[in-house]
């Protein structure tokens, strides 16, 4: 116990608190748009496009968090349109587009010489890591995806039952829809260094499919897929820290756990 609470005197795990329990509100939130929007796909296809970017930029010598980015928006204009038609062959184009990240991810990871712990932190996440720099960006992302659930609340609302009907409505739906998965983006770019590029998308889809067992409230499904992300991401910290073990596969691994767990008690 008190090994535990010795991990508090060093300022690079109190980095890591706060990252987690920012993962944790962003990612939370993200999972239930997605889960709602039943674009799971998109979400996995976007997660492993801002993997391959970032492989790419710190193969380059470019910040990973920006090449990810940018690989991320890319990717969300080329299947924005897509989703907007539910066809075989959109399901196609959107298979094809995450085939060529993860080709084009694990190619240039076989190129790697240098800066091989970099490159496993991109893989597996290492929270550990983590600077001030982390931390407020993390935090000024949060704060913006917080800020726009809350005041387009309404409109995304509407996306979760029709697309078309929110149209005929007169709601911005495409300018909704186009800020959710730019959100997306940001939340994922920003997460691959502590959570890892293999791992993201786990935590983002985990503790909403969590929520969406026990609730049918769209309130209590955010305030659960949020407190369930936080739970996994700073209880796969510490006991990740306490073995020494890999803190992403960690924090996804008490996240499964969770869920199977939510089976027990869902009320669907």
């Amino acid at each position: 116990m008190f090994e535990l609470l010795d991990f508090f005197n060093y300022s690079f795990f109190n980095r890591a608190i706060i990252l987690s329990i920012l993962a944790g509100l962003s990612c939370g939130i993200i999972g239930v748009w997605i889960l709602l929007l039943n674009i799971p796909f998109i979400g996995v296809t976007i997660a492993h496009c801002a993997f391959a970017g970032a492989i790419v930029g710190l193969f380059l010598g470019i910040n990973p968090v920006l090449s990810g980015f940018v690989f991320c928006i890319l990717a969300a204009f080329m299947i924005n349109p897509i989703s907007r038609r539910i066809k075989s062959q959109n399901n196609i184009s959107i298979n094809l587009l995450f085939s060529f990240s993860i080709a084009v991810a694990f190619i240039f990871a076989g190129l790697f010489k240098e800066h091989i712990t970099d490159l496993f932190s991109l893989f597996w996440g290492n929270l550990l890591i983590s600077t001030l720099s982390d931390v407020f960006v993390n935090t000024v992302i949060t704060i913006i995806l917080i800020l726009f659930a809350i005041f387009f609340h309404r409109g995304i609302i509407a996306l979760f039952f029709s697309r078309e009907i929110s149209k005929s409505c007169g709601i911005p739906e495409n300018l909704i829809f186009t800020l959710m998965v730019l959100l997306l983006c940001s939340t994922i770019s920003i997460n691959l260094k502590s959570i890892g590029g293999l791992l993201i998308y786990s935590l983002i889809s985990l503790p909403a499919a969590t929520a969406y067992q026990l609730t049918y409230s769209l309130t209590k499904m955010y305030l659960l897929s949020v407190f369930f992300a936080v739970s996994a991401c700073v209880t796969g910290l510490f006991i990740s820290t306490f073995f020494s073990i890999p803190v992403g596969a960690t924090i996804i691994l008490v996240s499964c756990i969770i869920f199977i767990i939510s089976l027990l008690y869902k009320k669907r």
